[in-house]
C-alpha cells in the first residue's frame, strides 16, 4: 500500500482545525470560553503555517509557483493576526458576541485561504516534493512542533 499523499494529511488538518474553531465558537455562543482548546487549536494552526512557509513554499517558489505563494503568505498573515486578536480577546474577557465575530471571520478566511490552497498549492506539494522530504514532513505532522516563538512571514514585526 502507498503511503498517504502529503496534500491529504495538510487537508485532513484543515478540517481538524475548523472543526475545533467551530466548536470554540458554538461553545461562546454559550457563554463558555476553554482558553485551553483555543490555545491547543491556534497551536495546530501556527504549526500548520509553519509547515507550509518553512517547507513546502521554498521548493514550490523554486519551481515556479511565485504568485501563489506570495498570496498565501500574505493571507498566513491576515490569519496570523486575527488568532492573536482572538487570543487577546479571550484573555481580556472581552463581550463574548465580538470573540464569536472574529470566530466567524476567521472560519471565513481559512474557508477562502484553504479554497485556493488545496486546489492550486497542495497538487504541486505532490508532484514537486522530493519523497525524503515528505517522509519528514508526514512525521513531523504527527509529531513535531514548530520553533518556539516563531512567526509567520507576514505577521513579523518589519512586515506589519
Amino acid at each position: 500500500m502507498s503511503p498517504e499523499p502529503l496534500s491529504a494529511a495538510l487537508e485532513r488538518e484543515h478540517k481538524i482545525i475548523d472543526a475545533d474553531i467551530e466548536r470554540f465558537a458554538a461553545g461562546v455562543s454559550i457563554g463558555t470560553i476553554d482558553s485551553q482548546d483555543l490555545r491547543k487549536t491556534f497551536n495546530l494552526l501556527r504549526r500548520h503555517i509553519y509547515v507550509e512557509e518553512e517547507f513546502l513554499f521554498p521548493p514550490l517558489r523554486e519551481a515556479g509557483m511565485i504568485m501563489p505563494i506570495l498570496v498565501m503568505n500574505r493571507e498566513h498573515g491576515e490569519i496570523w493576526n486575527l488568532m492573536d486578536a482572538i487570543q487577546e480577546q479571550a484573555n481580556l474577557n472581552v463581550e463574548l458576541g465580538e470573540i464569536g465575530e472574529s470566530c466567524q471571520s476567521l472560519l471565513e478566511l481559512l474557508d477562502r485561504h484553504n479554497a485556493k490552497e488545496e486546489p492550486i498549492v497542495y497538487p504541486e506539494v505532490d508532484a514537486t516534493l522530493n519523497i525524503t522530504l515528505v517522509e519528514e514532513l508526514s512525521e513531523f505532522l504527527e509529531m513535531g512542533t514548530m520553533p518556539e516563538n516563531w512567526v509567520c512571514e507576514m505577521a513579523r514585526p518589519t512586515n506589519r
